[in-house]
């Protein structure tokens, strides 16, 4: 018939990546800078949607001690790092449908200050 309706916050945000995965497109010259976040732990990749592979993957997992917010600051400073070694400066931003605000900002800003731009 329609459309499905989404249920339940699970639903509800893949329907939003969706939204914003239709604008949003990665490159090998520019790819996407994909953030997923969890309940516990965040994650960010760099993936060239052309060859449908990940270039690179960082998780709060492998950063220390600290606060979330904090741990996803290092976690956009360790994926700048990263890019800048394979040559990326600039990378497209998919906040994969979550709120651009808290640990997502971080990620975005710790990209930031390690020198990727978007």
């Amino acid at each position: 018939m329609g459309i499905k309706i989404p249920k339940n916050r699970a639903e509800k945000r893949v329907r939003r990546h969706l939204r914003v995965r239709k604008a949003v497109q990665g490159t090998a010259e520019r790819p996407r800078l994909v953030v997923f976040r969890s309940l516990k732990h965040i994650t960010a990749q760099l993936v060239d949607d052309d060859t449908a592979r990940t270039l690179a993957t960082v998780t709060s997992m492998k950063v220390g001690e600290g606060k979330k917010s904090e741990k996803s600051l290092e976690v956009g400073k360790q994926i700048a790092v990263i890019a800048k070694e394979k040559g990326i400066s600039k990378v497209v931003f998919d906040r994969g449908g979550y709120q651009y605000h808290g640990r997502v900002k971080a990620v975005a800003d710790g990209a930031r200050e390690g020198g990727l731009e978007f």
